[in-house]
């Protein structure tokens, strides 16, 4: 096995060709050394991954390599030419693409405007928009993409627009194409086609870096992997060479166990009445969003939501914390109903909920930390009972000291934390109002190992403190580790619910899979 602090520039027999270099690469913001003499580099034809926790540097160095950011010392080539690009678009002039995670297309142009946007051929100073549109097919055509290029982007699927994205990326004849978290929004289809793709542009020659967070598709796609951490090169291997759980180790820098299926608050098989539950969900539903639902949750018990994308996850969340108006059903809180579509009664009956999209849903940006985790309690106590600077600072420091959130300072902008800390400053946002039920939607998507780790021993410490938790997520296997039952749901309809005896990925995939819908769930 590999030793994960191994120089990974030692010589070999043979050193390859180097399309891109990056030596020494040093980065520094106010208070933070972001890149601190960073090596790396990329081959003609490879998908080199960019391995890190949050915080780790990845972002930085992307942003150094495409001109977003300047570097503050070291040396970049590509094709052995010294590069030091001010910004994208000189970046792209010397063949460095860039695809990010929130695909940066403008929605209201068709596909051939948004491909040749910035270079549309003219004559006579009139655009050429029959030339734009064959452009655009050869592009996309590169990709294996057939469709009408006339198709506003406004029309397209997310996995559409990624493959629109990297075909405007390459039809800038890209040698080097960053792939910032493609996969994050894609099922397991759109990202087998996105990867046949890469294996296409690999064959043309053009090196791939691939940022992300998702391990399995790591070693699927990957030839080499590239580990930062704090700023720093921990390590680059060739991925068939490098175990995963020394991976995790260097993501870490800690000896990491994977974890374990958490002990259950209710022995298998026992059932409970659910008019002792804290919250029951009687037959909730909206029309074109979920099906009528019913559930109960009792105090110490975790309650996992699993099915596949569009099943009516996150529908049903927004339901039951009065997000949006049910059409039929209604949610008690020990007993008593909750008004419908009504956000502030859900608060006051000590209900809490942290959004699937943390940066439009949740946190609030250009606010401190403080600021952040205040909020939720401030809401609940109303304008006229306004908390005290010195109560705030104190109840932001008991919290970033118990959610262990790394922030130089509680009035640090919480923008600028990295995104598993943004979530555990939304988690504190909750725990300061001392809820009965939590309801997590995709609480650990797109951070990073360890801070999965940590949300989920939370998850069990509060459920072992006595909180009822809904807890959601795509992962079947973080599903499995943190739930005591599991409801199922697909196409948009509850097909059963899941006892802990019988939890298994197997067995949820086989409902998923096979299980006629019979109507609500108990």
């Amino acid at each position: 096995m590999p030793d994960i602090h191994s120089d990974p520039s030692t010589p070999t027999a043979v050193q390859p060709r180097l399309l891109l270099r990056g030596t020494g690469l040093d980065k520094r913001f106010p208070g933070v050394h972001a890149l601190q003499s960073v090596d790396f580099d990329l081959r003609p034809g490879e998908v080199h991954a960019l391995m890190g926790e949050n915080g780790a540097g990845k972002s930085t160095l992307i942003k150094v390599l495409t001109g977003f950011h300047r570097k503050d010392a070291g040396t970049v080539l590509l094709e052995d030419v010294p590069i030091d690009p001010a910004s994208p678009k000189e970046a792209e002039a010397t063949g460095i693409s860039t695809v990010y995670q929130e695909v940066n297309l403008i929605p209201h142009l068709s596909v051939a405007e948004n491909i040749g946007l910035g270079r549309q051929p003219t004559r006579f100073g009139l655009i050429q928009n029959r030339a734009i549109k064959q452009r655009a097919q050869q592009a996309l055509a590169r990709v294996g993409l057939k469709i009408d290029v006339s198709n506003s982007i406004a029309e397209c699927s997310i996995a559409i627009r990624q493959l629109v994205a990297i075909a405007r990326a390459i039809d800038l004849d890209a040698k080097v194409l960053i792939l910032d978290e493609p996969t994050s929004s894609l099922d397991a289809g759109e990202t087998a086609q996105l990867f046949e793709v890469v294996r296409n542009l690999k064959a043309e020659g053009i090196g791939i870096i691939f940022v992300t967070h998702f391990l399995d598709q790591v070693y699927q796609i990957s030839d080499r992997i590239t580990v930062l951490r704090n700023g720093r090169l921990i390590g680059t291997w060739p991925a068939p060479e490098l175990p995963r759980i020394q991976l995790i180790e260097a993501m870490t820098g800690n000896k990491f166990s994977e974890q374990q299926p958490r002990t259950a608050s209710v022995e298998a098989g026992t059932q409970r009445p659910a008019e002792e539950a804290v919250i029951q969900v009687k037959r909730l539903g909206r029309r074109n969003s979920i099906a009528p639902t019913s559930f109960h949750i009792h105090a110490g018990e975790t309650l996992g939501i699993a099915g596949l994308l569009g099943s009516g996850r996150t529908e049903l969340a927004r339901l039951v914390f009065g997000i949006d108006r049910a059409d039929s059903g209604e949610v008690r809180i020990n007993g008593k109903p909750i008004r419908n579509g009504s956000i502030p009664a859900a608060i006051q009956a000590k209900m809490a909920f942290s959004p699937e999209d943390r940066k439009f849903e949740g946190i609030i940006p250009e606010l401190s930390v403080r600021e952040n985790i205040i909020l939720a309690l401030q809401a609940q106590l109303g304008p006229l009972r306004p908390i005290s600077r010195a109560e705030q600072i104190r109840l932001a420091d008991q919290y970033i000291q118990a959610l262990k959130i790394k922030t130089p300072s509680p009035e640090f902008p919480v923008q600028n934390l990295s995104g598993g800390n943004q979530q555990k400053v939304l988690l504190a946002r909750w725990l300061v109002t001392q809820p009965k039920f939590l309801l997590l939607d995709e609480p650990t998507r797109g951070i990073d190992v360890g801070a999965k780790a940590e949300i989920e021993n939370l998850t069990h410490q509060l459920c072992q403190e006595g909180m009822a938790i809904l807890f959601i997520s795509s992962e079947l296997d973080e599903i499995v580790r943190t739930s005591d039952r599991v409801l199922v749901l697909r196409d948009k309809m509850p097909i059963g619910e899941v006892a802990k005896d019988e939890l298994t990925e197997p067995f949820i995939m086989q409902m998923i899979a096979k299980h006629e819908p019979e109507g609500a769930a108990n």
